[in-house]
């Protein structure tokens, strides 16, 4: 009797229909995330259930890390990437913020979601930087530690510093009487606690409980001849969260602790900045208070307050302008959607350092885009089932007897257990929606014109549906962050030759690419015509304009001391490609900073020597040339090169046949190094805009392939043959360039 009801049903109509709706939406899902999710690897990857791995979870606190800043005052700080910090080691020219993230932590076997609440101890020329960590297994908060010794750029972590049974951040650390001490949140505890170093900065020891209050976010300062505790309360009576502010102050930092006249001092919007945002500082004889703005989400910005009064009785405080610029990336900036923790330090230098917190992700980016993907999977389902009644394939009548245990009669219902009635309750329910589902039944007809329109609308819309539930569930939160590499983060610039007919390629290209995250400038080689006002183009970036003095390919390389990074990205006004290329062909370059390091392979060969396109070069089984119209180069070693008197015939040729510029430079690179000049990297996909603008420079192929045979031919006799330097595709771990 089973077997026989089994096959009944799988050959019923509703099997058969939701079988087919469920293989359409699926096939929908799968070739939506196809087409817009990268198939390559992410920021992390692993490929072991290591400590790594497990660190650097979507979190929905958010996905905080931590820069440093300087400047000749703490107004005008700055963040360390304008200050051209190099490491030879990493290939970080320069050095740019984040400085410290989960992956930090993360790689020394301290898995980690993120890093937060940073606060610094300077001792002569050593930094040391304590912070919150949130634990990807226990998603408890501990406090880490690191450490500097070259002025922030580099940082040795040194691991958990101190963890409690309980949620520990915001470190605050200061010194008094000789001895280090720490005062971290700890408000789950339900009060205050403060610890002294025994073995600075690894062990700590409990020194004493200073207030029975669980204050959040506390600091404590020596000011005017007594000692400030300056927090929050928010399990008091009446405070508002993230709104409230106290004060309490004593005669010693070990003495005994009261509470200001005010109390609380502010009990307002959470968008005041009443909860701090660090720790205090002097300026020129006055002190100053971070404060967090919590408006809109939870650490939106940090707001600065300058300390006019400040007694038992009486306390005054006024805004001031924070001096630091606000990131305008938004999510492919490491702070983009906020910042709430500013700590700022004078060295004896007279300089002011200060680190800062941020986030590219609001607070609860992660639990609100699954929720709005579950809504969109609902959404579809509820249409796939609605189509299938109004088509009658689907029959609304449920046989609730052989579902629920219920019985018979009301009575004998309310006589049962009160899991019984839930049942109860339950059918009635069931009862309710087998009704409306009356109500729709047969209500398409497919062989009507209105029927089948109806169909297809419907089955758009669950398909539209499907699409942003995949999306929202499994597309991560869309930004495309930097990759690191030997503890570093670093920026290029951009460079890209154009001309007056080709302008609407260039704002495309600006709008685009000034968003990705490690772009520093952008350099646009102006050869022919009137340029725009930079004020004409939307860009997130600076943007300089280099006029030449005539139209020629070789402008591409003229040596430009301008430009402030290393790495400079050779791209050409219609090539549109995601940010997340960009970044994994900047980390590549990176790892082989003397190669020419980009997404469009060539293959010079036969004999004689001919240009070959990406199809033929894979056919070949490998490429030995790489195309400058996108790719990395060192410009110092890429243009000097270029611009040698050895290099001369070659410019003539280009000159000549104005073409075949990127041809030259990889005969340059191949004779001049003893090791591979080239490596390939595979973008997730490219779009030509020129097609849709109609101002493409080679548009007779053939003819623009035979001048680069020509050149070919003619570069080998001057520099040499290059078809032995043939590299193989999918010569990668993590498959990049397969």
């Amino acid at each position: 009797m089973a077997a026989s009801t089994w096959r009944r049903l799988l050959r019923s109509a509703s099997f058969l229909y939701l079988f087919s709706s469920i293989l359409l939406l699926g096939s929908v899902a799968f070739l939506f995330s196809y087409v817009t999710f990268s198939p390559f690897s992410s920021v992390y990857p692993s490929s072991s259930l290591d400590s790594s791995a497990l660190g650097c979870q979507p979190d929905g606190e958010g996905s905080w890390s931590i820069g440093i800043f300087y400047g000749d005052s703490p107004f005008s700080l700055k963040p360390i990437e304008e200050w051209n910090l190099w490491r030879n080691g990493s290939a970080a020219w320069p050095v740019a913020n984040p400085v410290v993230t989960c992956r930090s932590l993360s790689d020394i076997g301290v898995p980690s979601n993120f890093v937060a609440d940073p606060f610094l101890f300077v001792q002569g020329e050593t930094f040391y930087l304590f912070f919150e960590t949130k634990n990807s297994i226990t998603l408890q908060g501990d406090i880490g530690a690191a450490m500097s010794n070259d002025q922030g750029a580099t940082w040795q972590q040194l691991g958990i510093v101190l963890d409690e049974e309980w949620h520990l951040s915001y470190p605050y650390v200061f010194t008094e009487n000789n001895q280090i001490y720490m005062m971290p949140e700890g408000s789950r505890k339900g009060d205050l606690r403060l610890y002294r170093a025994i073995e600075f900065p690894l062990k700590w020891k409990l020194e004493k409980i200073i207030i029975n209050k669980p204050l959040v976010d506390s600091f404590m300062i020596k000011h005017q001849g007594k000692y400030w505790i300056f927090g929050s309360d928010f399990s008091s009576s009446g405070a508002r969260k993230n709104g409230e502010l106290e004060i309490w102050y004593a005669d010693s930092a070990l003495g005994t602790w009261k509470p200001h006249k005010k109390n609380p001092i502010h009990n307002t919007d959470k968008s005041f900045g009443a909860r701090n945002g660090g720790g205090p500082f002097l300026y020129q004889g006055h002190l100053y208070r971070p404060g967090q703005d919590c408006g809109g989400t939870y650490g939106r910005s940090v707001r600065l307050f300058k300390v006019n009064t400040l007694t038992t009785e009486e306390y005054e405080e006024v805004e001031v302008p924070l001096g630091i610029e606000k990131p305008v990336k938004g999510i492919n900036a490491w702070n983009g959607m906020r910042y709430h923790q500013l700590d700022v330090h004078q060295l004896p230098s007279d300089k002011w350092v200060a680190v800062m917190d941020g986030d590219r992700v609001p607070s609860g980016e992660v639990t609100l885009r699954k929720l709005k993907g579950y809504i969109a999977y609902a959404g579809a389902v509820v249409l796939v089932i609605l189509l299938g009644v109004m088509l009658s394939m689907i029959k609304c009548v449920l046989p609730l007897s052989r579902c629920l245990p219920i019985a018979g009669k009301r009575s004998d219902v309310f006589q049962a257990e009160r899991r019984l009635f839930f049942y109860y309750k339950l059918g009635s329910v069931f009862t309710h929606l087998s009704r409306i589902g009356s109500f729709f039944e047969g209500r398409i007809n497919p062989k009507s014109w209105s029927g089948r329109f109806v169909t297809v609308m419907i089955i758009l819309v669950a398909a539209v549906l499907t699409c942003f539930g995949t999306s929202f569930t499994y597309g991560g939160n869309g930004a495309a962050e930097p990759y690191m590499l030997k503890g570093h983060y670093s920026q290029f610039t951009i460079l890209t030759m154009t001309y007056d007919a080709r302008i609407w390629n260039l704002k495309m290209f600006l709008k685009h690419y000034s968003s990705c995250s490690s772009v520093r400038e952008i350099v646009v080689v102006w050869n022919k015509g009137s340029p725009p006002e930079i004020s004409e183009l939307e860009s997130h970036v600076p943007v300089r304009i280099r006029v030449e003095k005539k139209n020629s390919l070789n402008n591409r390389f003229n040596i430009d001391p301008l430009i402030k990074t290393r790495a400079v990205l050779e791209l050409d006004d219609d090539i549109m490609m995601t940010c997340d290329d960009v970044e994994r062909g900047f980390k590549v370059w990176r790892e082989n900073p003397r190669r020419i390091v980009g997404f469009y392979p060539r293959l010079a060969g036969g004999n004689p020597l001919r240009y070959h396109d990406e199809k033929y070069a894979r056919s070949e089984g490998g490429y030995n040339m790489i195309l400058t119209g996108a790719a990395f180069i060192d410009h110092e070693m890429a243009f000097s090169s270029y611009w040698s008197s050895k290099a001369k015939p070659g410019r003539d040729m280009v000159e000549k046949l104005f073409n075949c510029e990127d041809v030259l430079l990889n005969f340059l690179y191949v004779n001049s190094s003893a090791s591979r000049a080239v490596q390939y990297v595979k973008p997730a996909w490219a779009i030509d805009t020129s097609k849709f603008s109609g101002v493409a420079i080679s548009q007779n192929t053939q003819a623009h392939y035979n001048a680069r045979c020509e050149c070919i031919q003619r570069f080998t006799d001057l520099y040499g043959n290059l078809a032995g330097n043939k590299w193989s595709f999918n010569s990668r771990i993590d498959g990049w360039d397969v």
